[in-house]
């Protein structure tokens, strides 16, 4: 598309930034919290731990990844970085696929069904096998999500690979 001048590119990275720490950040809320909640003896903290990241999910984490992702496209098409031009973009494109079905998808229903059987069972959802399965899933996509979200801000900096080479004609 075009060039936008500097205060305004200024003003949609800084969104953009902003959009991006809050998304990590609540992802390593997740993973404090998906962590204490194991560890602790204390039912209602059990329980208020998974409500928490559930309700996180609901909210923080689908605005935060949907800022990140339409302030990241306006970069892409507003300035000259442009949506397949280099690599490391469309390196980040696809750590963005990856985060949007760990974060808004994933973590929502892992969230879900964690916060519904720690009601229901209180601490023995810990001895629960469904439990299990469902809190090791989500740890794992705790996990990468945190990953990919760091090698986009890594790649960010960095922009290795440098330009595609598109063949004309």
């Amino acid at each position: 598309m075009g060039n936008i001048s500097l205060t305004p590119r200024r003003w949609l990275l800084t969104l953009h930034l902003l959009f991006s720490g809050i998304l990590l950040g609540v992802s390593v809320a997740f993973l404090i919290l998906s962590l204490f909640a194991v560890n602790t003896n204390d039912e209602g903290v059990f329980q208020a731990c998974y409500h928490a990241m559930h309700l996180l999910s609901k909210t923080s984490v689908i605005a935060s990844t949907i800022g990140a992702l339409v302030t990241g496209v306006l970069l892409s098409v507003l300035t000259r970085w442009g949506l397949f031009k280099f690599y490391w973009i469309i390196v980040k494109e696809v750590l963005t696929l990856v985060s949007i079905g760990l974060g808004p998808i994933g973590m929502y229903f892992w969230t879900l069904k964690a916060a519904d059987l720690s009601s229901e069972q209180g601490l023995n959802a810990l001895q629960d096998p469904g439990f299990i399965v469902n809190h090791r899933q989500m740890a794992v996509g705790i996990i990468l999500q945190i990953l990919s979200l760091v090698a986009m801000f890594i790649l960010s900096v960095f922009k290795p690979w440098g330009e595609r080479r598109v063949k004309k004609g």
